[in-house]
């Protein structure tokens, strides 16, 4: 993780609570959706009406990885959690194929879901030790996770603790680990170049993303270390996730509210922009139109902003979002109006539920209980 200084502590401060009206917010912390309460005869009406609030998709689905438990959560993002399935310890990372199969990275293994009938149709072992199946930020097991653009593989980031980690390509028919490369430490995400010639892994310990060649799986490693290196394992300044940037195929990578590190895979290069949530930031997705979800997790150092998601247009203009408590990643709807954003934190100080925030800025965001530690997000 980062922050300011090596060696920090890293506990986020209590953020401001998110003000909601008193109805919206008991109804949605219940699991079910708002509805508006009678104006009191001493009121306004229009006083004493309940805020608007973010409204997702009709008929969407999210699915969560429960970090704190066993399971994935299938959750209505107006309604809350309805249905889980047991995958194995830790959860960490989750992608959707277009057959509608999820690849889950736990502790034990890459578990496949079928998320219609809402069934685990395997758990695949890792051909890396990787130690005791724990819990836990620096559990042994999968972190990210990414498909093949035509879902044949699943590339998986592998932590090793204490070494090095390792990305495991899975055959996703025979659903068997076809081949091993050696890549940075904790390989917090894994991600697909546009033309599907290319895997990347952020090691989040070795300040670096390794770029792999998916047919021959060589791999080159590129420095992102936009604060250095100094400090080493205990600096907190270090890389998170990314996301490929569908204009250029460069990976966009934020640090701290205050850079974006811009990586150009071709050539290893890296240009720095400024960001402006100046807070702890880790999850990052892109929107259909291009725009860059980031998620800040809220106060490292003492000077750091409360936690926030940054809604970065293609042209470099930022919107910062504040959210209530510390959050970890985030996906965004198909028709790229709402963004998700889940609650569990690899971290001390998560809490157990997504917040749904509008991407248009006209209604506040709106914090749902779901899930259990939830950190990887995708949208069904």
């Amino acid at each position: 993780m980062s922050a300011r200084r090596a060696g920090a502590p890293d506990r986020p401060r209590r953020p401001l609570p998110v003000l909601l009206a008193a109805v919206a917010a008991a109804a949605v912390l219940a699991g079910c959706a708002a509805t508006d309460a009678p104006a009191s005869p001493a009121t306004p009406p229009a006083a004493q009406a309940p805020a608007p609030t973010a409204t997702p998709e009709p008929g969407t689905t999210l699915l969560v990885a429960d970090f704190g438990a066993d399971t994935v959560s299938f959750v209505d993002p107006v309604r809350g959690a309805f249905d889980r399935v047991k995958v194995g310890t830790a959860p960490y990372g989750v992608v959707v194929g277009a057959d509608g199969r999820a690849w889950v990275t736990t502790a034990e293994g890459v578990a496949v879901v079928d998320t219609g009938k809402r069934t685990r149709l395997d758990l695949i072992p890792y051909k890396t030790r990787t130690g005791p199946a724990t819990t836990g930020e620096y559990r042994g097991g999968g972190m990210g996770i990414a498909l093949a653009l035509d879902g044949r593989h699943a590339y998986v980031g592998v932590n090793v603790p204490d070494g090095n980690g390792v990305l495991e390509v899975i055959d996703t028919a025979t659903r068997k680990v076809t081949g091993t490369v050696p890549v940075g430490r904790r390989p917090f995400d894994v991600d697909v170049s546009r033309d599907g010639s290319e895997a990347y892994a952020t090691g989040h310990d070795s300040f670096d993303v390794t770029s792999v060649r998916t047919d021959t799986l060589r791999a080159r490693r590129m420095e992102v270390a936009p604060y250095g290196t100094e400090g080493g394992l205990g600096s907190w300044l270090k890389p998170h996730y990314a996301v490929v940037r569908p204009s250029d195929g460069k990976l966009l990578l934020p640090f701290e509210g205050e850079r974006l590190a811009v990586l150009d895979p071709r050539t290893g290069k890296v240009a720095v922009e400024r960001m402006t949530a100046n807070t702890h930031q880790h999850g990052a997705a892109l929107a259909p139109d291009g725009t860059l979800l980031v998620v800040g997790t809220g106060p490292i150092a003492s000077d750091d902003e409360g936690a926030s998601l940054t809604i970065r247009e293609p042209d470099g203009s930022e919107r910062v979002v504040k959210l209530d408590g510390p959050h970890e990643d985030v996906a965004v709807s198909r028709d790229g109006r709402t963004a998700y954003v889940t609650g569990g934190f690899t971290r001390d100080g998560y809490w157990n539920g997504i917040t749904v925030v509008a991407l248009d800025g006209k209604t506040p965001p709106v914090r749902l209980a779901a899930g259990e530690r939830p950190l990887g997000i995708a949208v069904l």
